[in-house]
């Protein structure tokens, strides 16, 4: 028996029960299933409830309308926000908030104490990443893309991925958070940000068992045998051909440091990767570098809280609305980047990222 719980959800998201699964689905398709606040606030709320919710034993998060999973969080709206509250139009609130309760579902998805199934079917971006790469089981299929692309809009990549990426092999992570560059599903299985790769044709009849799975007393053994029953091999890593190039340029402290090794290797995938750099934000890659470094060394709580703090350092600042403008809105991929040069963003610059802002930190209460 399906139940739908709507009464205080926003339209964007559905929020369902079969037998003891709970089924989230991201409903925003012509936005890529991006998150706004609400959906935000609205998801986390939902997954306390049912934590607290014997009748429930597992959770599934899936997206809706074929291409997308979640392409990220609604920074658009955040953009047009910030501009009304220069003009005094808007109180600028919106920033301080959708980061604040982005940060509290993503802690509310690695806390979760049953088995949480995202299936990253499509793009899986940003925000995207934050509702999945958290979860107990990841599901990735030959559609799944995913990247943190968030140096490309003057910021930086967040949602938890401060303390994931500083823990993948060699320097993967920071080649990822520099470049934005996008794993396929043999990558994020040779990484182990997936779990398991299943075909997108499948995944409906996935979830059908996963509700059988979940009525079982043995549920987590169960869902785990349903997963393993659908799930097929993963085309090798593409990216793991390219670990010793990956592993050699990216272990420098230095953005300059990383570019200038990059250029000296000279292979068609340095250039790239340099390339890919050189298009972002130079505020953006030294904050990123930086944020890197430090999460290694902080647990998961620590680098949602100094993410949040990085956030409202950059929404104060040109890039984040620029970016936002040559991407998502006149779309002609030309940002005007203020500075414009590694050269001219200094350190004391990339540390005053790091206070606390005027408004105060991240907590984690309502």
């Amino acid at each position: 028996m399906t139940v739908a719980l709507t009464s205080s959800s926003p339209a964007e998201v559905r929020f369902e029960r079969e037998g003891a699964l709970g089924i989230i689905t991201l409903d925003r398709p012509k936005a890529l299933n991006a998150l706004s606040q609400a959906m935000c606030r609205a998801i986390e709320r939902r997954l306390a409830a049912w934590e607290a919710d014997r009748n429930v034993t597992a959770v599934v998060m899936r997206g809706d309308g074929g291409r997308a999973f979640c392409a990220g969080g609604d920074v658009r709206a955040v953009c047009e926000d910030e501009i009304a509250s220069r003009r005094g139009e808007s109180e600028g609130a919106l920033g301080r908030e959708l980061f604040r309760d982005e940060y509290r579902m993503n802690r509310r998805i690695r806390n979760f104490s049953k088995p949480y199934v995202a299936l990253m079917d499509g793009i899986t971006m940003g925000g995207g990443v934050g509702v999945s790469i958290h979860g107990s089981r990841r599901v990735a299929t030959e559609r799944t893309l995913v990247a943190m692309p968030e140096t490309t809009i003057g910021l930086f990549p967040d949602v938890g991925t401060s303390y994931v990426l500083p823990r993948l092999p060699g320097h993967v992570g920071i080649y990822l958070a520099l470049t934005g560059a996008r794993l396929e599903a043999g990558d994020l299985i040779g990484l182990g940000l997936a779990t398991h790769v299943a075909p997108s044709a499948q995944l409906p009849r996935l979830t059908d068992e996963l509700k059988e799975a979940a009525a079982r007393s043995d549920v987590a053994a169960s869902i785990d045998r349903v997963l393993g029953r659908h799930a097929v091999g993963a085309d090798p890593s593409a990216l793991s051909q390219h670990r010793p190039c990956i592993d050699h340029c990216f272990g420098h402290k230095r953005v300059e440091d990383i570019l200038a090794a990059l250029d000296d290797n000279g292979s068609a995938f340095a250039t790239n990767a340099a390339a890919a750099m050189r298009a972002a934000s130079p505020t953006s890659l030294k904050v990123t570098r930086a944020e890197i470094e430090r999460g290694a060394s902080l647990d998961f709580d620590d680098c949602l809280k100094m993410e949040y703090r990085l956030s409202q350092a950059l929404l104060a600042r040109n890039d984040f609305c620029e970016g936002v403008r040559a991407q998502l809105i006149d779309k002609d991929r030309s940002p005007r980047w203020f500075p414009d040069s590694l050269a001219d963003v200094d350190d004391a610059s990339v540390e005053s990222c790091f206070l606390s802002p005027p408004h105060g930190d991240l907590t984690f209460e309502a």
